[in-house]
């Protein structure tokens, strides 16, 4: 496994450090999954990896800007990193704080207004907030 994420690493030109290699074990090791700076610094934490938040803004900012994770920005103070890099949308669960993968198969955006001049999409990304039916 650690020999596949630092192949992993180097292929998206970034360079295999100690660090870099065990936020990976983290952040691939068992499946896909959505998860803030925060929360992968206290796992870290907890595996015994010494690292600063920092760092772990820093690094998930190149494996974002690298193709590796996904930045998902649900307001303007919470973002969470996706493992999952293929097209999707999300349903945030604003009560529990989580995302939830939604396919695109079963979505479809229509009636976009007219683009601006000299502009194509690059991509759509939706997010279905979502509550507890019971906390009205």
């Amino acid at each position: 496994m650690k020999a596949e994420l630092e192949d992993k690493i180097r292929t998206a030109q970034l360079r295999p450090t100690k660090q870099r290699i065990a936020l990976a074990e983290l952040l691939f090791a068992s499946g896909n999954r959505h998860i803030t700076a925060e929360k992968l610094h206290g796992e870290a934490l907890d595996a015994g990896v010494r690292i600063s938040l920092a760092t772990i803004y820093n690094n998930l900012h190149q494996f974002t800007e690298a193709g590796l994770l996904r930045e998902v920005v649900v307001d303007a103070s919470k973002s969470y990193f996706d493992t999952n890099v293929t097209p999707h949308h999300h349903f945030f669960h604003e009560d529990k704080g989580l995302l939830e993968d939604i396919c695109c198969e079963k979505m479809a955006v229509t009636n976009l207004p007219d683009l601006p001049d000299g502009t194509k999409i690059s991509s759509i990304d939706v997010i279905v907030r979502v509550s507890n039916a019971n906390n009205s």
